[in-house]
Order: C-alpha cells, then structure tokens, then sequence
C-alpha cells in the first residue's frame, strides 16, 4: 500500500468518481491512476468502487470506510511534513484560507498586512466562497483555515472557533425617508424594495427571520454574494440596502447613508473552521490569534 494509492483514491471521491478529471487534477494519467487503484483492491481483497464496465459508478460499503481511512492517514502524512517544516531554521511555508467577500475585503487586510510583517517567508493564498464552499474548502484539505457565519457548523469533522459577533445596518441614498426616522422597525423597511445577500451568505436567515417574526414579507428585488454590489445599486436608487455593518465605510462610502439596525436583527457570529486533529504550524495559530485575539495558542488547542 502506497500514499500515492491512497492520493488518487481520495481525488477520485472529490471528482465524484470521475477518473479522468482525477487524472488531470493531479497531473498523471487515467490509466495510471486505475491501475493502482486495482492494485489496491487485490491488496486490501475487497471492491472499493462499484462498476459498470470500466466507468466507476458508486463506492461500495467497505470502500467508504477505505476512503475515510485513507482521508486521515493523508491527514496525518501532512502533519509529519508540517512537523519537520515547523522546527526548521526559519518561519517559511504557506497558509490557505478560505472566506466570504465580506470577511476578505472589510475585516482581513489588517491582519493580513500585519501577519506579513510577521512572516515575510510564509506564502498567503486567500479563496472566498460561499459559507458552504469554505466548509468544503477546509473539509478537503484545500485550504487550511476557513472564515465564515453560517454553515460551519454543519459539518461535524471541523472543530468551530467563535471570533466575535456583529450585526447589519440598513443603507440608503442621501435624503431617504428613512433617515428621517430615530429609530427604523421592520414595518418600515418592508415599505421599500430591499437589496441584500444572498440566502447562502452573511446571515440572510436572521433577516429573513426577523421579518417572519412580525408577518412581513420583504420586497427583495435583488440579491447579491458581494457587499460592494449591494451599495451600487443602492447608490443607483433601486432599493435600501440591508447588509453587514462592517461593509459600511463612511469614507469611502459617500454617497450613502447608513442606519443602525442592530435592534432588528439577532447577531451574527463569525467563525474560524479549523479539520479536527490537524497539525498547525506556530504562524497559523499566530494568525488566529491576529484575528481574533482571545484566541491564544492554548485557547485553540483546548477547542480543537
């Protein structure tokens, strides 16, 4: 039994059995690749996949306990590496994440600028995704570190680090009704088209909630994945803007206007997904701790 058997085992899961896509994905060839896994079944005696003809169409029973085994010793192999790495002369490496826009582009590039500082030899690749893409994300091993608010939690193999809550303003062109008001309610927002995200992203749950609770539909006219393309077409007066309060800059964001909304929505908490049992190099628990400072190297230890 091999690690590369193991490897091409495990990416041809990921490619939803598809050989060739496996193949391509790991630089070698569809024949190559199905020959050790053939080898691997003489060895272990039993069908890991089910097939019809030479297309693989499901995994068998013992070959989704094959699989899970296969995932953790690959999980473990990495570890290994991450230990020679870690006692090595200097702090090099790389760190992947996975986040939403939201995260990426209002709540990261300060730490980000800040872990550079600390580790200009550690390569920094950055992903954003939905909630459940970063899920997936860190669940394969893509990525190292996934940030997100919702959906982590559905998955029961990535441990869950609470970083901190935050809620949602409402935005508006200069001079709207609404910034008459001293303090907004749900009533009066659903009297107005709403732009906000998407259902996958940033809370929309608790919004929608909130507007369940008082037997309101809210008029969405558009959705969005991105904060910056709720401002814009709020800016071009098709509709308030419902969104993070982070995502609000008055410096930037002048044409608009902000209203605090948090007395209408439960607050939202963001999260760092981290695989169970993965082995973490001294530079990523010093970027957990740049994000989210009570999150010490014994704090993540003790949750993980």
């Amino acid at each position: 039994m091999k690690l590369q058997q193991l490897r091409y085992l495990c990416e041809i899961v990921k490619q939803e059995l598809n050989v060739s896509n496996a193949a391509d994905s790991l630089y070698t060839s569809q024949p190559g690749i199905s020959k050790q896994i053939k080898q691997l079944e003489e060895e272990l005696g039993i069908d890991i996949f089910v097939r019809n003809g030479k297309r693989l169409v499901a995994v068998t029973e013992p070959g989704l306990a094959v699989v899970s085994i296969a995932q953790r010793m690959l999980q473990d192999a990495e570890n290994l590496k991450r230990v020679g790495d870690e006692f090595g002369s200097q702090p090099e490496g790389s760190l992947s994440l996975a986040t939403t826009h939201t995260q990426a582009r209002y709540v990261l590039p300060t730490v980000v600028k800040r872990f550079i500082a600390l580790y200009p030899k550690v390569t920094l690749n950055l992903h954003q995704g939905s909630p459940l893409q970063i899920a997936e994300m860190v669940r394969s091993g893509e990525v190292d570190i996934g940030i997100a608010t919702e959906a982590l939690e559905l998955f029961e193999d990535l441990a869950m680090l609470p970083c901190y809550e935050w809620n949602r303003c409402v935005v508006t062109p200069p001079g709207h009704p609404l910034l008459e008001k001293q303090t907004i309610r749900i009533e009066d927002i659903a009297q107005f088209p709403i732009i906000t995200y998407d259902f996958a992203f940033t809370g929309r749950s608790k919004i929608n909630k909130a507007f369940e609770e008082k037997g309101l539909s809210p008029n969405v006219v558009l959705t969005a994945i991105d904060s910056d393309i709720i401002k814009t077409y709020v800016e071009m007066g098709l509709g308030i803007g419902i969104l993070a309060k982070m995502a609000f800059d008055p410096q930037r964001d002048t044409n608009l206007r902000a209203i605090d909304a948090a007395h209408l929505f439960e607050p939202s908490t963001t999260r760092i997904a981290i695989r169970k049992n993965s082995y973490l190099r001294g530079y990523m628990y010093d970027f957990i701790h740049l994000f989210a400072p009570h999150l010490d190297r014994a704090k993540v230890n003790e949750l993980l």
